[in-house]
């Protein structure tokens, strides 16, 4: 499992998301888990690509995200892989994120996965959804800017 530079320990990423989402803004969201929920997690057992969140009246729920069994658990004590689980942020900022998603007609997706001090948090990002070709232009956009860190890491070496 891989680390965050605060020393967070992240179990997943959702890479696609900022591929075909132009991320405008993110926020830190806990989440509401079972016990067997939280094991498999600590296992890295979960997939965050088709997942989403929306809004049921004045709650947050986090949509399709799968959590395997845990692998110690016994068969009636397990969970359901893919529920609706509720996603924990303040009032105040669930009214801001429902205007704005609202109005902008953005849609929120989860970027990663990570425990922080022991307890299970989403970094949710609210972004705009990319056309085809502006997929291509980011995949693009990324590929030039990886070859002039190239040639200017392979410059720094001649010298």
């Amino acid at each position: 499992m891989a680390t965050k530079s605060n020393g967070d320990i992240v179990v997943a990423t959702n890479r696609q998301a900022h591929r075909d989402y132009e991320i405008i803004d993110t926020w830190e969201a806990g989440i509401m888990l079972k016990g067997s929920e939280v094991k498999s997690l600590r296992e890295a057992k979960v997939q965050l690509r088709d997942a989403y969140a929306r809004f049921t009246g004045r709650e947050l729920f986090l949509i399709g995200l799968h959590i395997a069994g845990y692998s110690s658990a016994s068969a009636q004590g397990g969970h359901e892989l893919e529920r609706s689980r509720k996603l924990l942020l303040h009032q105040h900022e669930l009214e801001e994120m429902k205007a704005r998603v609202d109005q902008e007609h953005l849609t929120l997706v989860p970027l990663s996965l990570y425990f922080k001090g022991g307890r299970a948090k989403l970094e949710l990002g609210m972004g705009k959804g990319r056309k085809h070709y502006d997929k291509r232009q980011a995949i693009a956009k990324r590929d030039s800017d990886m070859d002039a860190k190239r040639a200017m890491a392979a410059r720094r070496r001649e010298e």
